[in-house]
């Protein structure tokens, strides 16, 4: 990131960009950096700042998948579907999560502790099927580890192990 978020605003935020066009996808991340989402709110405000209709905003964040329009949970959960973690597995550790969760993909729990997504590739084929919570690896899982591993987090509010 370019800024350095000291504001802790998104007044703060938008004030380290000039307000020009070409400045929106850095603002957007920076505001969902301070926020972990872009709520509707940090949107309107973006959308006055830079002189933009929201519906060109939205066009934004909805065009590049690095962007979240709802809130995620405490813990955000990536199941990786690449080749190596798939022929593993990772499917059914997948189904498994979404029946733990009770939640599906892009899903957040009622209570906002689990945010569920798939990726492509985390990257970590050596040890497939892999899994990150809130960034941390977790290979070579089984559906017990998994349930092991998602019942601490929950137990602790947070990614332990």
């Amino acid at each position: 990131m370019a800024t350095t978020l000291k504001a802790g605003s998104i007044d703060g935020v938008m004030s380290e960009h000039p307000p020009s066009r070409e400045h929106l996808i850095s603002i957007l991340q920076d505001v969902q950096e301070l926020e972990g989402y872009l709520s509707r709110d940090s949107i309107n405000r973006i959308s006055e700042y830079l002189h933009l209709p929201t519906s060109k905003i939205y066009g934004v964040a909805t065009f590049y998948n690095q962007f979240k329009l709802t809130k995620p949970g405490k813990i955000q959960i990536q199941v990786c579907r690449g080749t190596a973690c798939h022929v593993k597995g990772s499917l059914n550790l997948l189904d498994s999560l979404k029946l733990l969760l009770g939640v599906e993909v892009g899903g957040t729990t009622k209570d906002g502790m689990f945010t569920l997504e798939t990726v492509a590739c985390l990257g970590g084929c050596s040890i497939a099927p892999v899994i990150t919570a809130n960034g941390r690896f977790f290979g070579r899982l089984d559906k017990k580890r998994l349930e092991e591993l998602v019942e601490k987090f929950r137990a602790a509010g947070e990614v332990a192990e």
